[in-house]
């Protein structure tokens, strides 16, 4: 088949839709299949012999927050890029937007209907996609999980009626997500947890769905040779600073168990200005044991899931939990919440606790902390487990299916 995968961003060093993108297409090349990916800024990283066609926008959240509301005027010479420049400013998230108003011009104008057999959104769900299907071609789309839990934690969290309003106008590209996957016929997600959400959110039925794990890279993700496991080190892969991840209560945690015992937390990923947990650091004085890693390349991810005592996942919601995964793969034992996807990817091979208890996590760690026996059993189990279910050439065989059926169900719209 000639596959289109659609990606709005690609951001390689964290959060799934980089990774989901790099891997799945590397996949289904092995398959046999021909791979085009079109993707918005950052772009993913992808294997040699797939197709990058990058569709550059103004991707202001590289600039600071002052400088995407004064840029260079020349910038503002199309309409998505005026489009994007005024949502910023007006409080709205317009990047999927503009990615498929974007697409949707390359695709008419280009001819790439007569390219591809089937198009595959991840995760954009917009008009300009909607319109891409609405030239003939079959299309599938995977969603990761409902944005509509993101925005409710936001707003849970949220301290003033002004933050609110604010947080409702950013996420109101949730309705366009949720009328435009009305009209799609066939979609993909990452867990049953998720199609649960997902229907009742979206009010989706759930035979429009297909579940299809993500995998795990087992030749990247594994122990490095050579390296040895620190006895307290705590490791936690933060992609955004947002009630969603619950790092404020690994944090909390934190403080309690350093005056118990000698611990450190390393968080995979760079402190966010106006983040959930901005200032707690600082507030519980947890300098001396806490230290951000910033940006880094994924053989350096592997050497930290290598040399961690343990991975904590303190989440409130994941719709699949691919640092949990990774770090099974690398022999890393797992701490990990029930919420969401959670207890489907962890199994029996990690300790669940509850989303939110800062107790439950303290006596967790130092359960694992105090039995070299246990964290060892577990790191077993947890590689074990990945290599059974979370496998990248299998998740492309069964999304290959997704896009035959697809396929099949358009030629009978068009004979019909």
């Amino acid at each position: 088949m000639r596959i289109c995968l659609l990606s709005y961003r690609g951001y390689k060093y964290s959060g799934g839709q980089g990774i989901y993108v790099r891997y799945l297409s590397r996949s289904l090349q092995k398959l046999g299949h021909e791979v085009d990916v079109i993707a918005g800024p950052p772009y993913p990283e992808l294997t040699e012999g797939i197709n990058l066609v990058k569709l550059p926008s103004l991707d202001l959240y590289r600039l600071s927050e002052p400088r995407r509301l004064f840029i260079n005027p020349l910038w503002l010479n199309t309409w998505p890029n005026l489009v994007e420049w005024l949502g910023e400013c007006s409080g709205f998230f317009t990047e999927p937007h503009t990615f498929g108003m974007r697409a949707y011009n390359m695709f008419r104008s280009n001819g790439h209907q007569r390219k591809y057999d089937i198009v595959h959104d991840n995760q954009c769900i917009t008009g300009g996609i909607l319109r891409i299907k609405q030239l003939g071609l079959p299309m599938v789309a995977t969603i990761h999980h409902p944005i509509t839990i993101d925005r409710d934690l936001a707003l849970k969290a949220s301290k003033s009626l002004w933050r609110s309003l604010g947080i409702r106008r950013w996420y109101s590209f949730v309705n366009t997500q949720i009328r435009v996957s009305r009209e799609l016929s066939h979609l993909i997600t990452d867990s049953r947890h998720s199609l649960g959400e997902i229907t009742r959110d979206f009010h989706l039925p759930a035979d429009k769905f297909r579940i299809i794990y993500c995998g795990v890279d087992g030749d990247v993700f594994r122990q490095t040779p050579g390296t040895v496991r620190a006895k307290h080190k705590i490791l936690v892969i933060n992609s955004g600073d947002t009630p969603l991840k619950g790092l404020r209560y690994l944090l909390e945690a934190m403080d309690g168990l350093r005056k118990e015992r000698p611990v450190e937390l390393t968080i995979v990923g760079a402190p966010m200005k106006d983040g959930y947990t901005e200032g707690l650091i600082e507030e519980l004085k947890l300098h001396d044991c806490v230290t951000y890693t910033g940006k880094i390349e994924t053989s350096e991810l592997v050497r930290h899931y290598s040399t961690a005592t343990m991975l904590v996942v303190p989440s409130i919601y994941e719709g699949f939990g691919l640092p949990a995964a990774e770090a099974m793969a690398c022999g890393t034992p797992v701490i990990s919440t029930t919420a969401g996807a959670l207890p489907e990817v962890v199994g029996d091979a990690g300790i669940l606790v509850p989303p939110g208890d800062t107790r439950a996590i303290v006596e967790a760690m130092k359960a694992l902390l105090d039995d070299e026996n246990r964290r060892r059993q577990l790191g077993e189990l947890g590689k074990a487990r990945v290599a059974g279910l979370f496998n990248w050439d299998n998740a492309a065989k069964e999304t290959a299916d997704v896009y035959r059926d697809a396929i099949e169900k358009q030629a009978h719209v068009k004979v019909g």
